[in-house]
């Protein structure tokens, strides 16, 4: 099943995520302001993180020298991530202090961000604001904060229904000491007794890489076989051969988010790791065990926003709009021509680059660095060009738009 796009009400999202950011008090310019329309730059860059400026938290040679050059001219660029697992303001924080350059929140978008539509939806009866939203992933209690700080006013984590009832999956016992730390009393105490008096669940966001795959992949594996989406139900629809989709998904169960794609990431060790991507692999392939699958008719279905994908593109290309906007007031009204994206995920990046169609007459030119999961070869999405680290993409971006 193809993902679906996550961006019908991309406007509203950018509004509701500017007000955000210039509330949190972290200013409103991002780099200085050009002094004449001769000097407005018809280019920008857009960065990955994770192998491109930083590589376990640590800053990649040449990062930012690279990212204070562009400032210094004036040239507006955007972090554009996968990763995420802490608020939009707290990861630029931290991102500024490692690289020591100084940066706006206006400047990131992480894989996570869209879900803050969400929280009000195009329509009151779409708004999840006040309903029961299970958030997966990310380290301790940091997810469930930003899906607070976003606006869902009833999060509930994996971890508050393990200890709610620890025999839901008797294995995580390993890690009690570790939930004891964040987790919450759960809206309705499940009773296993009778589980149709236990809690609904109305929507289900991965937000960011599982810590424990297995209670995360049961917990939601029950959801999506509930009934009405009340932990502890099955539903009497599953495998009629009578409904659509041999009955799965039919009894209304939470619809499934995930935020990244990405099978894999740069991480410390040599190697890259598994990433989000694995976790979904993983669940699917146990709902496919489950329920026979595609082979048999059935499919999971799930929302999968994040690079590579047209929708965050447009969105990223949106934020430049806004910020060179932002930057150059009325002289903004010179195009933005070429856009740089500097990855090295050649299945995220380069190919959400190559791929994507600006609705701005923007082109968009893939760079792949070599300081990430790259690991050598030709790449089956085959980037403008390969070069060695971030500070090499900077000057050939530079250098192809004749900026002087």
């Amino acid at each position: 099943m193809r993902p679906q796009p996550l961006w019908q009400t991309f406007r509203s999202l950018q509004s509701a995520y500017s007000r955000s950011s210039l509330q949190a008090g972290l200013g409103r310019r991002a780099f200085r302001t050009a002094t004449s329309s001769s000097q407005i730059p018809d280019f920008a860059f857009a960065f990955d993180i994770d192998g491109v400026l930083l590589r376990s938290s640590k800053p990649i040679p040449g990062a930012a020298e690279s990212l204070r050059l562009l400032k210094d001219q004036g040239i507006p660029f955007i972090l554009l991530t996968n990763g995420g697992g802490k608020h939009e303001t707290e990861r630029v924080a931290e991102i500024s202090e490692k690289l020591k350059v100084p940066l706006d929140p206006t400047v990131i978008i992480q894989s996570h961000s869209p879900f803050a539509e969400l929280v009000k939806g195009p329509n009151e009866q779409s708004s999840l604001e006040n309903k029961c939203v299970l958030v997966v992933g990310g380290e301790g209690n940091r997810c469930r904060e930003v899906a607070e700080m976003y606006g869902f006013k009833n999060v509930v984590t994996p971890g508050d229904i393990f200890m709610a009832n620890p025999s839901i999956w008797p294995f995580s016992n390993v890690f009690r000491d570790y939930y004891e730390k964040f987790a919450k009393p759960l809206p309705n105490p499940l009773d296993p007794r009778d589980p149709t008096k236990g809690f609904k669940i109305d929507a289900i966001f991965v937000f960011n890489d599982p810590r424990d795959w297995a209670l995360d992949a049961q917990v939601i594996i029950d959801l999506l076989l509930s009934s009405q989406g009340v932990l502890g139900t099955l539903s009497d629809k599953n495998g009629r051969t009578d409904l659509p989709n041999k009955g799965f998904l039919q009894d209304g169960q939470p619809p499934l988010y995930f935020s990244n794609p990405d099978l894999w990431w740069a991480a410390a060790y040599h190697l890259p790791r598994l990433g989000q991507g694995g976790f979904r692999e993983a669940l699917e392939g146990t709902w496919a065990a489950i329920t026979g699958g595609p082979s048999k008719g059935v499919e999971l279905k799930k929302t999968v926003i994040g690079k590579p994908y047209q929708g965050t593109y447009e969105f990223a290309e949106h934020q430049l709009l806004r910020n060179r906007a932002r930057i150059f007031g009325s002289d903004a009204a010179v195009p933005l021509r070429n856009v740089y994206m500097v990855g090295d995920n050649p299945e995220s990046d380069i190919r959400g680059a190559n791929s994507y169609r600006s609705g701005h007459g923007s082109k968009w030119h893939s760079i792949l660095v070599r300081t990430g999961v790259y690991a050598g070869g030709e790449p089956e999405w085959v980037p403008e060009v390969i070069v060695d680290n971030v500070q090499t993409a900077v000057e050939y971006g530079i250098k192809s738009s004749a900026w002087q």
